[in-house]
């Protein structure tokens, strides 16, 4: 069976999972927390040329939500950056960078099992990180929170495309998370160490194979179906490492696969192969 698009019964599925219906749009910070909390982890301002649960989407309140080139004088997206703030504020679920740099909020259950798929342990720092990644590292694990400009004095790391590099790097790795957003006197981050606000779930040790199973399976169950190469896509994994998870799903029973690279939620959808 070759399956090129969704079954429009998956596409409804998936509206009402991800927000995607106007009376589920997001309008606040609580409810995008609950959100999050419901499908595991998705992105902050993609629209529907990405696959994956959209806080964007999910406060627009419809499926075919597109961003705008001029965003500021867009009500959806002022709301959305807004809200995004806000929960960064708050620090109740995960913010940060993933591979190819793509911003992911993720509930605190899943952070032990996506930092095991991409942390650092302390110990690998020194041969896996650069040196200004660690220049960065040091200072604000003596100062626990740093503007980017004074980490760039700091540090010594003066160039802002390094400085930005090094900060993208310790993100991917789970080490630094942004804790605030200051828009006066001027904009800038707040970076804090990640373990400052999720110390427990960042010491939990889980195993590789069990962390890539429970993030594919939060993905299945929000999206009902996953077309092929889509879990890597939207969570960064590798394609090897999103089969794994979701092969790990049909082996236990709790998804079928109808499809090469195509799965379903085994209970709650019915398709025919």
């Amino acid at each position: 069976m070759l399956l090129r698009q969704l079954p429009e019964e998956v596409e409804s599925y998936r509206d009402r999972f991800w927000r995607r219906e106007p009376e589920l749009r997001l309008e606040e910070a609580l409810g995008a927390e609950r959100f999050i909390d419901a499908v595991g982890f998705c992105s902050a301002m993609t629209d529907a040329r990405r696959p994956g649960p959209s806080l964007y989407i999910a406060v627009c309140g419809r499926r075919d939500a597109h961003m705008p080139r001029n965003v500021q004088k867009d009500s959806e997206s002022r709301l959305t950056w807004t809200i995004k703030d806000e929960l960064v504020r708050r620090g109740r679920v995960y913010y940060g960078k993933l591979r190819g740099n793509r911003s992911i909020f993720i509930t605190r259950r899943l952070v032990p099992h996506f930092n095991s798929i991409f942390g650092l342990k302390r110990k690998q720092e020194t041969t896996v990180l650069s040196q200004p990644a660690r220049d960065i590292l040091k200072v604000l694990r003596k100062e626990w929170e740093m503007a980017t400009g004074d980490l760039r004095g700091a540090s010594g790391v003066s160039m802002r495309s390094t400085l930005t590099k090094a900060i993208d790097e310790l993100q991917k790795t789970f080490k630094i998370i942004p804790s605030e957003i200051v828009y006066q006197p001027k904009f800038t981050y707040i970076w804090s160490l990640a373990e400052g606000r999720f110390h427990d779930e960042l010491a939990t040790m889980i195993n590789r194979e069990d962390a890539l199973k429970e993030i594919a399976r939060a993905y299945l169950i929000g999206a009902g179906m996953t077309m092929r190469g889509e879990l890597a896509r939207v969570t960064g994994l590798s394609n090897p490492d999103a089969g794994i998870g979701n092969w790990a799903l049909v082996d236990e029973g709790f998804a079928s696969r109808i499809a090469p690279g195509v799965y379903c939620l085994k209970e709650s959808l019915n398709f025919r192969r």
